[in-house]
């Protein structure tokens, strides 16, 4: 054999182990022959050298076409690039995907096609091949199907009921099941990965960077893996069980996110969210099977609570929690919460007349159940909607009935602490000391020091209240410590409302004497104040730069 020479051995999976032997042996009797062999799985030689085969790069920077691109353009012709890139990332850069969709321009436009794999996918795209297993995305999969063991079959299946990427916790969740014991998803997810079914999103070991703890490996379900497995899923007559399975761990999920946004620190809150976001959305939108799958879906919109009221999603939970009530009519205790967190919601977009009927209903609701935190709650955001009316010694009135309250569930709600910092709101300009006093009391009822939602809002309190009561320079202090700690968490109403306040201090401090330049002695600036007067920011607030993952 010529010195130097490569040799290609194509599509080895089916004879994987005849043909590692073969390279064994070649490789005995020429040391110097190179030799190329594609495969899903290892050879397991020791001079093996693994080269990953990853999708294609869609984009390789802003305007810059990638190779997925290129290859679509080759079999297209001039086209609008804006339509290429829509058409390769919905094919998420498989090329053998690009090649089936691309032989399909003889029966669309490129338009139609753009339209159809973005709402259809291209599993059953097919065109001629030198292969059978090329001749479509499905007969792609179903080889490499063909080559796994039984259990790793169940849980390609089930995983496909993920939309996003995923931990073994959540893997587990799904796939655990009396023929698949839960100490073989972790194995099977391996050897799925190494199969080239699942994408490594996060390797074992990294670290967190804020705080250097280990963190679980992360893998991810490409697209045309995900519907073929959904296509098994649904044949073996799984799907149902699997969807329930699924919407129980993202409420176990999402209770688990409450319970951190009232610990130490709350971004942990905020990164779990982020990181589930995918699962936590189709949880919340697919349609519910039955009464009780509509009232795990409804738990997770509860339990989110503070993701909708604090950090800026206040119409997306609202959407979510009206549909869902109107899915779950039994009279429960978790409705109750339900129908008070939505007319929460409702007050802090201003639909007032709205908030009043459910919190009436809620307040129904929650005596029937006894549910004393339920009945606070409600007192607070009837003295939230008494300061949008300027009513402020009704404000007080509800806020210190609230702020009175002693919780029986520390996990759920504003809770006492927090009315105790909206009480020092609605006094901050009647009473300066009994402002100040609320604002000490509300942040020593605090679970901990890490809550920066609530000493945000007792710092904005002071700044008000130090403003109100001719102390300008001690409330720009508070007021950009408040600023700052709030643009860690969100809570929108309240930037607007620092901002405002810092606005106008800085306009006074400006003019020297406080007035406003139409010499109404800074009757603008106190309508500025009036944070519930201004529209809120409808731009999240959970952002990776600010938790800093």
């Amino acid at each position: 054999m010529e010195r130097g020479a490569t040799l290609l051995l194509d599509d080895c999976d089916p004879v994987l182990e005849e043909c590692a032997r073969l390279v064994r042996r070649l490789l005995e009797a020429e040391p110097d022959l190179r030799i190329v062999v594609t495969t899903r799985r290892r050879l397991g030689l020791v001079t093996e050298q693994v080269v990953p085969v990853e999708p294609l790069p869609v984009t390789l920077g802003e305007g810059i076409a990638g190779p997925a691109v290129e290859l679509l353009a080759a079999r297209t012709g001039p086209a609008a690039p804006e339509l290429l890139v829509a058409v390769c990332e919905s094919l998420e850069g498989s090329p053998l995907a690009i090649e089936l969709a691309a032989q399909q321009l003889d029966r669309m436009s490129l338009p139609q096609l753009a339209a159809q794999v973005g709402a259809d996918g291209p599993l059953f795209y097919s065109g001629p091949a030198p292969t059978v297993r090329h001749t479509s995305l499905y007969a792609a999969h179903a080889a490499g199907y063909a080559l796994c063991s039984p259990t790793d079959r169940r849980v390609w299946a089930r995983l496909s009921v993920l939309p996003g990427d995923f931990d073994p916790w959540l893997a587990g969740c799904v796939c655990t099941s009396s023929d698949v014991p839960a100490a073989e998803v972790q194995a099977s997810l391996e050897r799925l990965r190494l199969a080239s079914v699942l994408e490594s999103v996060r390797e074992r070991g990294a670290e967190a960077p804020d705080t250097g703890a280990a963190l679980p490996p992360r893998y991810r379900l490409p697209g045309g893996a995900r519907e073929f497995g959904r296509t098994q899923l649904r044949e073996a007559g799984e799907e149902a069980a699997a969807l329930r399975r699924f919407r129980q761990a993202c409420a176990a999920l999402a209770a688990e996110a409450q319970v951190a946004w009232q610990g130490p620190n709350q971004q942990l809150a905020v990164r779990l969210v982020e990181d589930e976001q995918h699962h936590l959305d189709a949880a919340l939108t697919r349609p519910p099977q039955d009464a009780e799958d509509a009232l795990s879906a409804l738990e997770i919109a509860v339990s989110l609570w503070f993701r909708w009221a604090a950090c800026g999603f206040r119409r997306e939970g609202r959407a979510h929690l009206g549909r869902l009530l109107l899915l779950s009519r039994e009279d429960t205790a978790l409705r109750a919460r339900a129908l008070w967190l939505v007319g929460w919601l409702a007050a802090q977009e201003h639909a007032l007349d709205t908030a009043e009927e459910l919190l009436d209903q809620a307040w129904t609701a929650a005596v029937i159940h006894a549910d004393s935190d339920g009945l606070a709650r409600i007192a607070h955001v009837h003295g939230v909607l008494a300061l949008y009316r300027e009513d402020v010694s009704t404000a007080v009135e509800c806020l210190e009935e609230a702020a009175r309250h002693r919780s029986t569930d520390p996990w759920f709600g504003p809770g006492p602490a927090h009315s105790g910092a909206m009480l020092a709101v609605a006094l901050s300009s009647l009473d300066a000391e009994r402002a100040k006093a609320a604002g000490r009391r509300a942040w020593e009822a605090r679970h901990s020091d890490g809550d920066f939602w609530l000493y945000s809002t007792v710092l904005y309190a002071q700044a008000l209240t130090e403003r109100a009561h001719g102390q300008p320079a001690a409330a720009l202090r508070a007021c950009r410590k408040a600023l700052a700690a709030k643009k860690l968490i969100g809570d929108p109403l309240f930037i607007a409302g620092a901002r405002n306040i810092l606005a106008g201090l800085r306009r006074g401090a400006r003019d020297r004497a406080g007035e406003g330049p139409d010499g109404q002695g800074g009757r603008a600036v106190d309508e500025e104040v009036r944070w519930w007067r201004r529209g809120a920011r409808g731009a999240p607030f959970f952002t990776r730069v600010r938790t800093g993952s």
